[in-house]
């Protein structure tokens, strides 16, 4: 996370937002405090269309989730 002032942000806005556009966060400083923090828009997720047909498309287990649950602790997961 790299840190710049309100000054040098003014003053170099497109190559801020460019950083920033590339994944990287920024902290805007004002006087050696953060003021703001720039971050990447996350792409939205997509809704599931319908929850019924999505767990039907689901693999069915014979076991219970409870042994499953407790294979996996014991196998270190």
């Amino acid at each position: 996370m790299r840190t710049v002032s309100v000054a040098e942000t003014k003053a170099h806005l497109s190559q801020v937002l460019s950083r920033v556009e590339a994944g990287e966060e920024v902290v805007i400083t004002r006087r050696g405090r953060p003021v703001a923090r720039l971050a990447p828009v996350r792409k939205a997720l997509q809704p599931v269309p319908s929850l019924s047909d999505f767990r039907a498309s689901l693999p069915v287990s014979r076991r219970s989730a409870a042994k499953t649950i407790r294979q996996m602790r014991d196998e270190g997961y």
